[in-house]
C-alpha cells in the first residue's frame, strides 16, 4: 500500500472503536494507526485494548466488539508509550477525527500519564473536507437522486415537490438494501412507511430534543446539568426543576411533554396506593 500525498513529515491516519462517545468517560477498545511517510510508503499498527469497563451492548452492536473479545487484551496504559512513540512527530488525520478521535486519544494518553504533545501537529479531517465539497442539502440530493437542477430552491412549493421526488427515487434505488439505524439495528429498506420511519426517526420525546429516550427506552434530559439523567428521577429529587422549565424559554411542546411525564408519574403513584 502506498499513497500520493505530498508530505513534509509523517501523517498518522487513525481510527478508534470505543465503549461509547463520551470523551470524558468512555475508553478505547481498538485502535488502528496507518502512518503515511513522505517517501510514499505506509506503516500499519493495530491494537486491541481492554477498556477496564464493560462494553455497552449498543456500542458492541455497532462495531462488533464484545467483552469477551477484549478480556485478554492489554490495558491502554501498557501500550500507550509504544503508541505515542509510533505517532511521534506525525501530523494526525482521520474521518471525523477532530470532533471525537483526537480528543479521546489525547484523553487516554493523559490518563496513562504519557506525554502526547499536540503542539506543532497539523490536524486533517477528511469528513470536514467531504462536507465542505459535497453539500448535503436538498439541491444536492435532488441532483444526485433525480439528475435535475432544483429551480426555485428555498421556495416552499419547489422544495416540497423536490422532497417527494427525492424520497421516491431513494426508495427505488435502495429497495432491498440493508441500512443501519442510529440504534445499531439493521433495517432492510422497503417501500413501507413503517420501515422508513424506523430508519429515520430520532429518539426525541419532544420535537426540540430536550428530552430523549435512552438505550433502555427511558425518558432522560438531553441538556444542562441533568443531561442523561432520568426525567422521573430528577422530578422526584428536584421538583423545582419542573417549575423552572415551565417558566423558562423552552418550546411549548417540550413543556407539554414534560407535564405529561409528571402527570403520568402522579397517576402511577396514586394507583399504587
Amino acid at each position: 500500500m502506498t499513497h500520493q500525498l505530498i508530505l513534509k513529515k509523517p501523517l498518522a491516519f487513525f481510527d478508534l472503536e470505543t465503549t461509547g462517545i463520551n470523551v470524558a468517560k468512555d475508553r478505547i477498545i481498538d485502535i488502528c494507526v496507518i502512518k503515511a511517510l513522505p517517501d510514499g510508503d505506509v506503516i500499519r499498527k493495530t491494537q486491541r485494548v481492554n477498556p477496564g469497563m464493560p462494553i455497552p451492548l449498543e456500542s458492541s452492536m455497532i462495531h462488533g466488539i464484545y467483552d469477551d473479545d477484549v478480556v485478554d487484551a492489554p490495558p491502554f496504559k501498557s501500550v500507550a508509550r509504544t503508541l505515542a512513540q509510533f505517532m511521534d512527530g506525525c501530523d494526525l488525520a482521520g474521518f471525523n477525527c477532530n470532533r471525537f478521535d483526537v480528543p479521546l486519544l489525547v484523553e487516554e494518553f493523559l490518563r496513562a500519564n504519557v506525554d502526547f504533545d499536540m503542539k506543532n501537529r497539523r490536524l486533517v479531517d477528511a469528513q470536514r473536507i467531504f462536507h465542505l465539497m459535497e453539500p448535503r442539502n436538498l439541491s444536492a440530493a435532488y441532483k444526485f437522486y433525480c439528475s435535475k437542477e432544483l429551480v426555485g430552491a428555498h421556495g416552499a412549493e419547489a422544495d416540497t415537490i423536490a422532497s417527494l421526488e427525492v424520497l421516491n427515487a431513494q426508495v427505488q434505488r435502495y429497495m432491498g438494501m440493508v441500512a443501519k439505524a442510529d440504534n445499531g439495528q439493521e433495517v432492510i429498506i422497503d417501500n413501507d412507511m413503517d420501515i422508513l420511519h424506523s430508519l429515520t426517526a430520532n429518539a426525541n420525546v419532544d420535537l426540540a430534543g430536550r428530552i430523549i429516550l435512552n438505550a433502555k427506552g427511558e425518558e432522560v434530559f438531553n441538556f444542562g446539568k441533568h443531561k442523561g439523567l432520568s426525567v422521573l428521577e430528577v422530578l422526584k429529587k428536584e421538583p423545582s426543576f419542573y417549575d423552572w422549565m415551565l417558566k423558562g424559554d423552552f418550546p411549548l411542546d417540550t413543556k407539554r411533554r414534560l407535564t405529561e411525564i409528571k402527570l403520568r408519574t402522579f397517576i402511577q403513584s396514586n394507583g399504587k396506593r
